[in-house]
Parts: structure tokens; C-alpha cells; sequence
């Protein structure tokens, strides 16, 4: 594993890596992201309503195919809502 993704391992994402607080907060709800460029980041999914979490997310990311202009794709996991499963990455749309 090399330092970038080291230093992303067990980090929500959203957080700066030096952030002291950069971990899982109580009274929050976090779904693991699997695969691509995040994998192993938690996402906060506090509050996400049944409909909009259906829909995944598309996050920014410099660390995919796209580079700094770039979003990874991510869906919840059919039957296991904790983990959500990278499916692609795509370009940042205005």
C-alpha cells in the first residue's frame, strides 16, 4: 500500500487527512466505500432518505481516471446498505 492510500484507510471522506477528528463520529450513520479510487473511505450517510441513497452518490475525487476534474460513482450495496460499491468514474458535470 503506498502513503496516499494509507493515509485514506479508516478517513471519512470529506475530512482533510490532518484532520484530529477525521474519523467516525458518534451519532452519525457511515457506509464503507468499496472499490475504485475511495475504497476503505467511510461515507457519512446521516440523514439520506431511503430515495436518495438509492440513487449512490457521485463524489469528487483527484485519485480517478479523470483526475482532478473527475467523480467516483458509488451505489449501495443490494441487501448490505453499510457497504457501498464503486461503479465507475466519470467527469465532473457543470
Amino acid at each position: 500500500m503506498d502513503r496516499k492510500e494509507e493515509l485514506l484507510r479508516g478517513r471519512v471522506y470529506g475530512q482533510d487527512h490532518d484532520d484530529p477528528h477525521r474519523g467516525p463520529q458518534p451519532g452519525r450513520t457511515y457506509a464503507q466505500l468499496v472499490g475504485g479510487p475511495l475504497d476503505g473511505l467511510l461515507l457519512d450517510v446521516t440523514g439520506l432518505t431511503p430515495e436518495e441513497a438509492a440513487t449512490g452518490v457521485a463524489l469528487e475525487t483527484e485519485l480517478g481516471r479523470f483526475g482532478a476534474a473527475g467523480r467516483a460513482l458509488y451505489d449501495p450495496r443490494p441487501g448490505g446498505p453499510a457497504h457501498w460499491d464503486w461503479s465507475g468514474d466519470t467527469l465532473e458535470t457543470p
